[in-house]
């Protein structure tokens, strides 16, 4: 469950009362989790404990979703669904999976984000935009200049602005559903000690150490 406590509609805000509704009907959220796209939508009612913090990331979604923007959704969604699973959130991977699908993503190129690099199917500005988000992401934000040119070469400044923006929030938020195990980021830490059995010498290496 979330580390942090979940806010019900009687005690949220106005703003997030709206959201609630239009996400969970007259159910409590808190009592009977579930969206229509699977996720338990705890994401919500967690950020719904600051309101104001609840209103600028729902301002965040408004501004990357608005027909303002001039970058392309298809580029936005490819590089939110990378920036998702370069960050190991299964819930950001996912719900982009989702929405890249809705704006026009080639299934072959959703498929394939994990192991972007080597596949054929992106086409040079794609293949860009990707190779971008893994340096803002995994090279926290060290770009070198090639990539950079390769964005340049095909993108608007403004575009470039939008798509770093929208990338580095959405790594932002696959951080912080990790942190908070919000949504299907709520699992236990696979890395762990795996005990020796019975007696064996907690030495690894002792029985191969030769001198």
């Amino acid at each position: 469950m979330p580390r942090l406590r979940e806010i019900p509609p009687a005690e949220a805000h106005a703003a997030a009362q709206a959201i609630y509704r239009a996400l969970f009907g007259d159910r409590n959220p808190v009592e009977e989790p579930g969206t229509a796209s699977g996720t338990p939508g705890n994401w919500w009612t967690v950020f719904a404990g600051v309101p104001d913090c609840f209103d600028h990331a729902v301002q965040g979604f408004a501004f990357y979703r608005s027909s303002a923007r001039e970058l392309d959704p298809k580029l936005r969604e490819l590089a939110q669904t990378r920036a998702g699973y370069a960050r190991g959130s299964q819930f950001v991977f996912s719900q982009h999976c989702k929405t890249s699908r809705d704006e026009g993503v080639a299934e072959e190129k959703i498929r394939s984000i994990p192991a972007w690099s080597v596949a054929g199917c992106y086409s040079a500005i794609e293949r860009a935009v990707l190779a971008y988000t893994d340096c803002l992401v995994l090279e926290g934000g060290r770009v070198p200049d090639p990539v950079f040119d390769a964005l340049s070469a095909e993108l608007s400044e403004a575009a470039i602005l939008e798509l770093t923006y929208t990338t580095c929030m959405y790594e932002m938020h696959a951080t912080m559903s990790r942190a908070l195990r919000l949504e299907f980021d709520d699992v236990d830490e696979r890395v762990v000690e795996v005990p020796a059995p019975g007696e064996a010498s907690q030495d690894v290496m002792a029985a191969v150490d030769v001198d």
